[in-house]
């Protein structure tokens, strides 16, 4: 891979981005716990189907904590990458990754046509 300049990019910027996200995220999975928890099969206190879309609420609750988790990850290890040079080019082919897709999420590690083949 080649070696990239961080010039083409406001690194400040992007790590500032990438940070709030990180604490927004973090303040939701401390919310979120709550409503990933056990859901309690006590008939007496809840109906059946109050008890269904309580189970569904809690799958839900449980996929979205799992996305949470898998953007942290994501933003950590474009922060990591920022420290380096390689920050901005793609994972798959190793070219640059647009400048419009970087400021839309600087967490992003593939070019759009790497990432266009990954979904195919």
């Amino acid at each position: 891979m080649m070696a990239m300049k961080h010039s083409r990019f406001d690194i400040e910027a992007l790590r500032a981005k990438l940070v709030q996200q990180r604490e927004d995220l973090n303040k939701i999975e401390q919310t979120g716990d709550e409503a990933a928890a056990t859901v309690e099969l006590d008939q007496s206190r809840v109906g059946r189907l109050s008890r269904m879309d309580a189970m569904q609420a809690q799958a839900m609750s449980v996929e979205s904590r799992s996305r949470r988790q898998l953007k942290l990850r994501q933003i950590e290890a474009a922060l990591q990458r920022m420290a380096g040079e390689d920050y901005g080019e793609c994972l798959s082919c190793g070219e640059e990754i647009a400048s419009a897709r970087i400021e839309y999420d600087p967490a992003v590690t593939l070019c759009i046509e790497c990432a266009s083949k990954s979904e195919n």
